[in-house]
């Protein structure tokens, strides 16, 4: 089974995550981010706890308002839609 694209209902904005050739696109705010499905995982990661930031909001020091296992829900997400 192949998921195509997932929708996460945000604070502020929903994030969108849809499949493409190569990996993933994240989609909120107006703005794209290509994940290819050959990053290394601390990059996949790095992009997952910037998401974190768009589904959870921020904190006063500017990082996700979430736990850990939080942020590792939305990183299975995109590497779920990417076919990591």
């Amino acid at each position: 089974m192949q998921i195509k694209q997932i929708t996460i209902e945000g604070d502020h904005d929903d994030l969108v995550i849809k499949r493409t050739e190569r990996g993933a696109v994240l989609c909120a705010h107006d703005v794209a981010i290509h994940i290819d499905r050959n990053d290394s995982r601390e990059d996949r990661y790095g992009v997952a706890w910037n998401a974190a930031k768009i589904v959870y909001g921020e904190s006063k020091k500017g990082e996700p308002n979430a736990t850990n296992s939080m942020i590792h829900d939305v990183f299975e997400m995109i590497d779920r839609v990417a076919g990591c």
